[in-house]
């Protein structure tokens, strides 16, 4: 039996921090991963996609993100098992009734926790979420579910095995040997948006279309082939289209930093990533301008979307900086106020800093005029 597992879709995501058309394309990925994986069922010959909660990013999406979502599951001969997760939580008259009543025969919601036969012997064992949070194990009920003749048992649910960095009280929280006590052969998990494996029948499969900064091992669903009595296999597919990746560069020269820069671009896709760039050095002010200058005028236009952190790059005028500015009079003067201040360090030290690199920008930009 094999299964795709896949989980936190979260369609209709808002990605507010981002530029329209950014928005736009971040959006619109996410429902072409929908298009991926049924392509990915159907050229492995898969019967059944398991979504373990979060398929909508809130329990209250426009009907127009609802109607996307169908149309493209719909197109696939595969079948579609979705589960509420925190996100997305089930209650009457919420959203998955809205699903339901446009949904074909391909798609099924699980919002009752009961099991279900999906072939003849194999069960599905669903832990919907019917509040955001709840300080109980979701799975503890499959240990008590019946599941007559069953040759494989299943386990759908949202929630965390371990507290995933956060200094909260761990909410939604599963027993991490939950398969082992519930005689699950697999049990797919939702809510960590990476692909993680917590043990031998026990998995995440992480988001399908990575959604932001910091996270390892997203944009995968997971091929599961699972038989009676033996560890499933667990293969990860690639299904993102976007790369999201932090990157800290230290750079003193324009030459270096050019090398850096080409260097990446040759290595990677730039109207698919999205990069947080982070640069750290001491560079002659005209070197910083040039640098800051070919991120904002070139890189910036070839990069689906860049967010570039400059404080540590410290721009210092070389000594013919500071002898073509002393040519100049008044700015002169000023230049050599501002690094008396810069040398004597302090409070001031820092506002000084800025003043000249601004003072030399001001420069530079009359020179070129």
């Amino acid at each position: 039996m094999k299964i795709i597992h896949s989980a936190d879709w979260q369609l209709g995501k808002p990605f507010a921090r981002f530029a329209p058309t950014v928005r736009a394309a971040l959006t619109e990925a996410r429902f072409d991963a929908i298009d991926t994986i049924g392509a990915a069922a159907a050229q492995a010959g898969v019967q059944h996609v398991l979504v373990a909660g979060d398929v909508f990013d809130t329990e209250g999406p426009e009907d127009r993100t609802i109607v996307q979502a169908l149309s493209r599951m719909n197109r696939h001969a595969c079948r579609w098992w979705l589960l509420p997760g925190n996100h997305d939580f089930a209650r009457n008259g919420g959203l998955w009734d809205r699903v339901r009543s446009r949904a074909g025969a391909g798609v099924r919601v699980l919002t009752d926790a009961a099991p279900v036969e999906i072939e003849p012997g194999v069960w599905i064992l669903p832990a919907p979420l019917i509040h955001r949070h709840t300080l109980n194990d979701p799975t503890h009920a499959f240990e008590q579910m019946q599941t007559p003749g069953a040759t494989l048992r299943i386990g759908l649910a949202h929630g965390s095995i371990r507290d995933f960095g956060s200094q909260m009280e761990s909410q939604n929280q599963i027993a991490p040997d939950r398969a082992q006590r519930a005689n699950l052969d697999y049990l797919a998990l939702g809510d960590w948006h990476g692909a993680l494996r917590v043990n031998s029948r026990t998995w995440y499969s992480g988001t399908p279309e990575t959604d932001r900064f910091h996270s390892a091992e997203t944009g995968h669903v997971l091929m599961v082939d699972i038989q009676p009595g033996q560890e499933p296999t667990v293969t990860p597919l690639r299904t993102g289209r976007f790369t999201w990746l932090v990157r800290d560069w230290l750079t003193n020269d324009l030459p270096a930093f050019t090398i850096e820069c080409d260097q990446f671009l040759a290595q990677t896709d730039p109207s698919t990533t999205l990069l947080q760039l982070s640069l750290a050095g001491i560079a002659s002010m005209s070197d910083r301008i040039a640098i800051l200058g070919r991120l904002e005028n070139d890189i910036d236009h070839r990069l689906r979307y860049l967010d570039v952190r400059a404080d540590d790059l410290v721009g210092r005028p070389s000594p013919d900086d500071m002898a073509a500015l002393a040519m100049e009079g008044v700015l002169g003067a000023a230049a050599t106020s501002l690094e008396a201040r810069i040398a004597q360090g302090g409070q001031d030290a820092a506002t000084a800093k800025r003043a000249l690199e601004r003072l030399f920008i001001e420069y530079n930009r009359e020179d070129t005029v």
